[in-house]
């Protein structure tokens, strides 16, 4: 299974690249063997927060994709990253694909436009190739929410203050977004709670959660249970906004208000999917103690809520502290999350208020400029509220062993 899908994406790259001859192409092959532990995992309809389980671990392709700019003007761009995956089943399908706006002669200042569908910049932990960590294999729990329900579908503007234009060690970045989609954000948070993994949802994709028990109510009986996190319910558009610091490439900052301006009495019943009512602030702070060791932190919290007399309102928090060091070849990362969502409404047939906190640890050897191994260990403990009325335990413990070996080109 695992060469089989290997070679469609191999193909698959090969006939993307002779379409794009004068474009910039880069991608990555990850092929892993996973040790999942016995709680069914999300991705086949469990509760388990992890991305695999012992019923479907084993050598698996785990990152399969191809990023590309091609060039179309001076100051105009096209990019993308197609992404391929065998879980929960074998899918193709584009994470980003936009345009950009950049005009090459600037003044001190710099700035450029982005449209088309992309992820917001308020992470530092998902800098590398197609939005994906350099640090550890399985994401935080915020980045992996950020992978699963956000998506920017509209226009991005960004306004840059380069230090070294003002003879300054500081430089800013002021960020302003307008959207549509992402009505449905907030649907995992409520009834699945956070989860680490780096599966992230291409666009057109739906995600399958556990069937809650609350979904079989009168008050519920429109809601499918999956969600279509880039879907366009209510016509409303939402909005983002964020300010980068940077002093000398050494201390990174990064400080997001999100807010998708949701109608949460709106309901497409063709589809199952409310329009939520999500907003949340994000902060996050890269520390370079010198060129082999950094700390990461990111905080997230925000509020979500649906319905007509928002029945469902929940408050959710997560945080995260990661140190990395580098020596020669070898990266050493150790990661440290937390994670709740508080249920504040009066609903008790609909409980979601659920936490946890996880470890995850990496070592990754680059063999060669295109060949990296590596090894990550992680585990985590959550407990969730609504666990009770499927028969299962409201408290889990959980762990994960993977081997990777990861090709660029």
């Amino acid at each position: 299974m695992i060469m089989s899908n290997c070679l469609r994406f191999l193909i698959i790259c090969i006939f993307v690249g002779s379409f794009t001859v004068h474009a910039q192409v880069n991608g990555l092959i990850q092929a892993s063997a996973i040790h999942g532990d016995n709680q069914l995992s999300w991705q086949q309809g469990g509760v388990g927060l992890y991305r695999f389980d012992s019923e479907h671990d084993g050598i698996v392709l785990s990152q399969g994709l191809i990023e590309f700019r091609q060039d179309l003007s001076t100051a105009w761009s096209a990019h993308g990253v197609l992404n391929a995956y065998q879980d929960p089943e074998s899918t193709l399908g584009f994470s980003q694909a936009y345009v950009k706006y950049q005009p090459l002669s600037q003044s001190k200042y710099k700035w450029h436009v982005r449209v088309g569908g992309f992820y917001p910049l308020l992470s530092l932990e998902n800098p590398d190739i197609g939005w994906i960590s350099p640090y550890n294999y399985t994401n935080s729990a915020i980045n992996s929410w950020v992978g699963e329900e956000l998506r920017t579908f509209g226009l991005e503007a960004t306004f840059k203050l380069p230090g070294r234009s003002y003879r300054s060690a500081h430089s800013f970045t002021f960020v302003g977004a307008t959207f549509k989609g992402n009505d449905p954000a907030g649907t995992l948070l409520s009834w699945r709670g956070w989860a680490m993994h780096d599966r992230q949802t291409l666009f057109n994709e739906s995600i399958k959660f556990a069937p809650i028990a609350s979904l079989s109510t009168p008050q519920l009986r429109f809601q499918a249970n999956q969600v279509l996190p880039f879907t366009e319910i209510d016509g409303r558009f939402g909005y983002y906004a964020g300010i980068h610091w940077d002093y000398l490439k050494k201390s990174q900052f990064r400080f997001y208000y999100y807010d998708n301006n949701g109608d949460p009495a709106v309901v497409n019943r063709s589809t199952g999917q409310y329009a939520w009512d999500t907003s949340f602030s994000s902060a996050a702070w890269l520390y370079k103690f010198n060129g082999q060791t950094r700390i990461i932190a990111q905080l997230m919290s925000g509020k979500t809520a649906m319905g007509r007399s928002r029945g469902i309102d929940n408050r959710f928090h997560s945080h995260f502290i990661m140190l990395s060091h580098k020596m020669d070849k070898h990266r050493f990362s150790l990661r440290y999350d937390y994670f709740e969502v508080t249920d504040v409404d009066d609903w008790l047939l609909d409980p979601n208020a659920s936490q946890g906190e996880g470890i995850t640890a990496t070592w990754r050897y680059q063999l060669t400029s295109n060949w990296q191994l590596g090894i990550e260990g992680a585990a985590m403990n959550s407990q969730a509220d609504n666990r009770a009325g499927m028969g299962i335990k409201t408290n889990l413990s959980q762990q994960q062993m993977m081997l990777n070996a990861q090709f660029r080109f």
